[in-house]
């Protein structure tokens, strides 16, 4: 999976694909991202499985971001 872009605003993380799937999630889930400044939250590392804050020492996969979307989808 390639990611074209991340953003946040100031409730949620954006993710949108090099394939223009977008998916958002609350930062409330995640504490360290929702408490990081602006210039920690945009000071991020990409790999080929997800995104690695180190300031924060915060990690979050691809594959979670995007399974749990699609899972939450479900039961709705």
């Amino acid at each position: 999976m390639e990611i074209q872009k991340i953003w946040f605003d100031e409730n949620s993380i954006f993710l949108r694909t090099k394939q223009g799937v977008e998916q958002s999630l609350p930062l409330k889930w995640f504490p360290k991202l929702e408490n990081a400044s602006v210039i920690e939250k945009e000071n991020y590392e990409l790999s080929p499985f997800g995104i690695h804050w180190e300031s924060i020492d915060e990690d979050l996969s691809f594959e979670g971001f995007f399974e749990f979307k699609a899972s939450e989808k479900q039961r709705t």
